[in-house]
């Protein structure tokens, strides 16, 4: 049985959902923000690396630039189609139901750490691998006269594509990019123009 007190935390975690969702989608539909996401994505695609021939190289690198920019706008239409409610409420956060939740009234940067800890974590897993080699291999399907070679590329660069893209997650604070998060220089600054009007 619910208490009271439960409605009213669940109305606060659809609430801060609803609030979250927005903003993202918000910050997403952006100009600004989609062409930074594309630009950091163009730059994995020519950070591709294998002891293959050099030709396999630019082939992988102008495959990988053309799925980005056949992919990315798609993806930032479909975003854009997104309503905060109806976002909240397929993820179960907006109904009257018990949650166990973390702490949702954590801010965006720790909350845009948390979703990119997440997502090496799939992209760390062999069934999540798969899946996203399976659905790049039915996109193969749509470049007909291509579809042998698109496959094999798929094959043999899909792996290498997975570690690069975890590797760059890893390795850049990608939260700080998209402005979920001060950048640490930002910080020191303002920390030192503080310190210096204190004096």
């Amino acid at each position: 049985m619910q208490t009271s007190e439960d409605v009213i935390k669940n109305d606060n975690v659809c609430t801060l959902c609803e609030e979250y969702a927005g903003q993202a989608l918000e910050y997403l539909d952006r100009n600004k923000t989609q062409m930074e996401i594309l630009e950091l994505l163009h730059q994995s695609c020519s950070q591709l690396h294998s002891y293959k021939q050099q030709e396999h190289n630019i082939f992988a690198s102008i495959y990988c630039l053309t799925l980005v920019d056949y992919y990315a706008p798609l993806f930032f239409l479909e975003v854009s189609s997104i309503q905060p409610a109806e976002f909240c409420r397929k993820v179960n956060l907006c109904q009257q139901i018990v949650l166990i939740s973390t702490q949702l009234s954590e801010d965006s940067c720790a909350l845009c750490h948390r979703v990119i800890s997440e997502v090496l974590v799939k992209l760390k897993d062999p069934d999540t691998q798969l899946e996203i080699i399976e659905v790049l291999l039915k996109a193969c399907k749509s470049t007909k006269e291509y579809e042998k070679k698109c496959k094999r590329i798929v094959f043999e660069y899909g792996p290498l594509i997975l570690a690069n893209a975890e590797q760059f997650l890893e390795t850049r604070d990608i939260c700080t990019v998209l402005h979920a998060c001060d950048s640490p220089t930002a910080n020191s600054v303002e920390g030192g123009e503080k310190l210096l009007s204190d004096s």
